[in-house]
């Protein structure tokens, strides 16, 4: 559906049901959409316009080139509570899903919700991952979002099971009134995975991959081993977080869950997203995160926030004008990534890949001006 002024382009930009429909004209679209959304910001974030300024960024009337526009540090969510609308007008605030010290807090509109639904929608479709004719078990390596709602992964992995008709969903990562915290429930996951694999249904396995992997080491333990199916699906996400030292490749990963799960290597997807963005950047068949026709990333040098050439590390750089709730348009990761082109899948535009958390300590130039500025 259209949206009207002062978001018409935006809404033509989202209403596009091709994710990866890279051309001409829809990078065009991208750049206006993107002048909308900071020309909001700057009108209704006042902290966002002082940086923009101090940015030398004064002129709004007009528009910019995306890569004009300033970014902001993602880390500076974790300090400010930055918003461009109402307290009346926001719908849902979730918070990322870290593994200490600080989260990052955002919230949503009823718009930015709405847009994110649809870009969800529109990325999976474009990926042949919706399906809501066809019933699926889930089990989710996620919190349950009836009593984690407000977390990030708990928000997205309830997106996630509206890609299909769901027969249940099993969410690993259970409340505990006693001890009043959530933790990872093997036995019971184990478990509820045998009771899936005996029933016709497929099965979509969502979350963080540590996890599969100790329920992968139960089911050898016992000398098990699965067969889900080729209409079954893996998508993970979040990383490895407290269980780095379990991290293995990603090939190695899809030989393992091929072998015990009975998955097709080419079912296995990784996810890539953060709450602070909202974008979901998604592997195809090959095992490459493409970028969607809604956002652009670059990678750029960490001092000068000059692009890279493709094919060489630096710091991930990300945009999108989905967003009406906050400023974050244009943001600075903390992730060391590489962009990569002509994707074996055929789809055109970006692919990039994650190497790694950059150590901002060590970078203080411009990667860290945005939070100075604002303090």
């Amino acid at each position: 559906m259209a949206e009207a002024k002062p978001f018409e382009n935006c809404g033509k930009l989202f209403d596009t049901v091709d994710a990866f429909a890279h051309n001409s004209a829809n990078e065009e679209l991208f750049n206006r959409a993107m002048s909308e959304a900071l020309r909001w910001h700057a009108a209704h974030c006042p902290e966002f316009k002082a940086f923009l300024q101090d940015s030398g960024m004064v002129d709004f009337k007009r528009d910019y080139f995306p890569e004009q526009i300033p970014p902001l540090l993602v880390t500076i969510f974790k300090e400010f509570r930055l918003v461009s609308v109402s307290e009346k007008q926001v719908k849902i605030e979730l918070t990322s899903s870290g593994t200490g010290g600080r989260k990052s807090a955002i919230v949503l509109d009823r718009r930015s919700y709405k847009r994110i639904l649809k870009i969800v929608d529109n990325i999976f479709a474009s990926l042949g991952l919706v399906n809501r004719t066809q019933k699926v078990n889930y089990l989710c390596f996620a919190y349950d979002p009836k009593v984690a709602g407000t977390v990030g992964t708990a928000f997205s992995d309830k997106m996630l099971t509206g890609l299909t008709a769901r027969r249940s969903v099993f969410y690993a990562i259970r409340w505990s009134e006693a001890d009043k915290d959530f933790s990872f429930d093997l036995e019971a996951t184990v478990k509820k995975l045998i009771e899936f694999s005996r029933r016709p249904e497929p099965v979509r396995i969502l979350g963080f991959p540590a996890y599969l992997w100790q329920v992968c080491n139960r089911l050898e333990e016992r000398g098990l081993t699965l067969n889900l199916g080729v209409d079954s699906y893996i998508i993970t996400g979040g990383g490895w977080k407290m269980h780095q030292d379990q991290e293995v490749t990603k090939d190695a990963f899809k030989d393992r869950i091929e072998r015990v799960l009975g998955i097709p290597r080419q079912n296995l997807r990784d996810l890539f997203g953060m709450v602070e963005h909202g974008i979901p950047y998604v592997d195809c068949e090959a095992g490459r995160l493409h970028v969607p026709i809604y956002a652009r990333a670059m990678v750029v040098d960490p001092e000068s926030l000059q692009p890279v050439k493709d094919g060489e590390e630096g710091l991930l750089y990300l945009m999108t004008p989905y967003l009406s709730s906050y400023p974050s348009i244009s943001l600075l990761t903390t992730d060391k990534a590489v962009i990569e082109t002509d994707c074996p899948c055929g789809r055109p535009g970006k692919t990039f890949r994650v190497v790694g958390r950059a150590g901002l300590a060590k970078h203080k130039g411009c990667a860290i001006t945005a939070l100075d500025l604002l303090k």
